[in-house]
């Protein structure tokens, strides 16, 4: 199985459950997963830049083989380069085309 989260949440509660329902499916033994993505853009790439809130919650689940990707449409609004963001976060062309990618790919779409 593999499932993609989308972080798009402006709310600084609503990035945090996110991540932690991400972090929670790395630890549930009761299916097994081929992989785990987050795709962030808008107001939820603030966890995928370097001390950003909630970026240990994104370096703890690149640490678990976890796939963290973010928008470049939104670095660019955002005035981010990739020196800005936590190390191993990919830039992907768009927020959009990347989850509409993985579900073409058989991921499964979350969006808490």
């Amino acid at each position: 199985m593999k499932t993609v989260f989308h972080l798009v949440q402006s709310d600084e509660q609503g990035r945090k459950t996110t991540l932690t329902i991400a972090d929670n499916l790395t630890e549930d033994d009761t299916v097994e997963m081929e992989a785990i993505a987050v795709v962030a853009q808008a107001d939820g790439a603030e966890p995928v830049t370097a001390g950003g809130t909630g970026s240990e919650q994104v370096e703890s689940l690149l640490e678990k083989g976890v796939s963290v990707k973010v928008c470049s449409n939104t670095m660019e609004l955002k005035e981010l380069d990739e020196s800005d963001l936590v190390d191993g976060v990919e830039t992907v062309s768009s927020g959009a085309a990347e989850l509409t990618r993985l579900q073409a790919d058989d991921y499964a779409y979350v969006r808490p």
